[in-house]
């Protein structure tokens, strides 16, 4: 099997009053995992079920392979589907369930049993050829759904939370398993997921999505250590967002003033102005265990200490009001008592740990003040 090129360019879709894509555009490589994360209702499941026919789109085009796929019925556009139900049929065997699609296709039964087995060789599940689906772990079940989407042999596999269904550590496990899954056939995989940890686990990329739209895309550490946005930044793991007044440069980095404290980051927007964020992951503030005023640090009093085994995770209410978290290695570097509520620590924030991300108004707001100054430039027949 080989990947092809995905290109998803102005995607819009409409139920009634409600806007589920805006203008969607993204394009995957040839053999490349690309993740669509976002909230409930940012559009994800609608971008898989356009891209696999299941839905027409109000505007815009799918392309695979260089071909204008747009109009093409779900059927003929040479795509596997996975979803988080696994339907597999229970009267059937597992090698029948993963044989029935080439079955339909009129395939030799020869042929036919030849690739179910060399499909269920690749998942690792020959030795459950025989059973039946109700004989089988959650685990294995996704399995065979995976076979029985990859015997067809796609040239794109859409999955649309897979593995949602199993409990947590089976969950890890799979994650691996699938990710290496889609190495060795080499397709282009597009997997949707509210999981953060298994976007940053199983993809090459990551689409953020938000409002219908592609807020970011970019690879797990880029998203991850340098959003474009305060959405991004929010939305992806744990951050920590900062009110500040970006003030002048100094060297590459911007100077921002958060209450009475003067920082420099070296990250994002560093030649802004006026009002911006500035984030932080609590991974990169060092914890000192005393007060202390010194540049790039900010004094504060613990406020809460949670012992996350491998670390801790220390709440600080810093002068000013903002409350910061920070992930303390349980490595003997800090004293637990100095992590102890009450405690009065300082904050190192290091400039390169530092993005400056500017502020804008929400996109619907934004076309709200265009219609009106529509209006208003329109004078008072406007509406006559």
């Amino acid at each position: 099997m080989t990947g092809v090129e995905v290109s998803l360019r102005g995607l819009h879709r409409r139920y009634g009053p409600v806007v589920a894509l805006d203008g969607l555009d993204l394009t995957l490589a040839p053999g490349e995992l690309v993740a669509l994360l976002g909230p409930s209702g940012c559009g994800k499941t609608t971008t898989l079920r356009l891209l696999a026919g299941l839905e027409d789109a109000d505007g815009g085009q799918v392309a695979v392979g260089g071909t204008d796929i747009t109009h093409v019925p779900s059927n003929k556009r040479d795509m596997g589907m996975v979803f988080q139900a696994y339907s597999l049929f229970p009267h059937m065997t597992v090698r029948d369930n993963v044989a029935f699609g080439l079955k339909l296709r009129r395939v030799g039964r020869t042929e036919r049993e030849r690739r179910a087995m060399e499909m269920l060789e690749l998942v690792g599940l020959t030795e459950q050829a025989g059973r039946y689906a109700h004989q089988l772990s959650g685990g294995q079940q996704q399995r065979v759904a995976l076979a029985r989407a990859l015997v067809l042999r796609p040239r794109v596999l859409l999955l649309d939370e897979p593995l949602g269904a199993l409990d947590a550590q089976l969950r890890k496990n799979l994650q691996v398993e699938l990710k290496t899954l889609q190495t060795e056939v080499g397709i282009t995989f597009v997997f949707v997921t509210h999981d953060q940890s298994e976007a940053l686990t199983m993809s090459d990329r990551i689409a953020v999505m938000n409002r219908g739209r592609v807020e970011q895309a970019a690879s797990p550490k880029g998203i991850y250590e340098e959003p474009d946005t305060v959405f991004v930044a929010d939305f992806l793991g744990v951050s920590n967002l900062l009110e500040a007044e970006a003030v002048g440069e100094d060297g590459g980095a911007c100077t921002v003033r958060v209450g009475d404290r003067t920082l420099r980051a070296q990250q994002g927007a560093t030649s802004a102005r006026g009002d911006v964020k500035v984030m932080i992951r609590p991974e990169r503030i060092e914890i000192e265990p005393h007060a202390n005023t010194g540049e790039q640090r900010m004094p504060g009093i613990v406020e809460r200490s949670v012992f996350l085994g491998g670390a801790y995770e220390v709440h600080v209410r810093v002068l000013g009001g903002e409350l910061l978290k920070a992930m303390v290695p349980n490595d003997g570097g800090v004293a637990a008592s100095a992590l102890e509520p009450g405690a009065a620590v300082s904050l190192h924030l290091p400039p390169d740990a530092l993005r400056v991300l500017t502020t804008s108004e929400p996109a619907e707001e934004a076309e709200e003040d265009e219609e009106e100054q529509a209006e208003a430039a329109a004078g008072p027949s406007a509406g006559a």
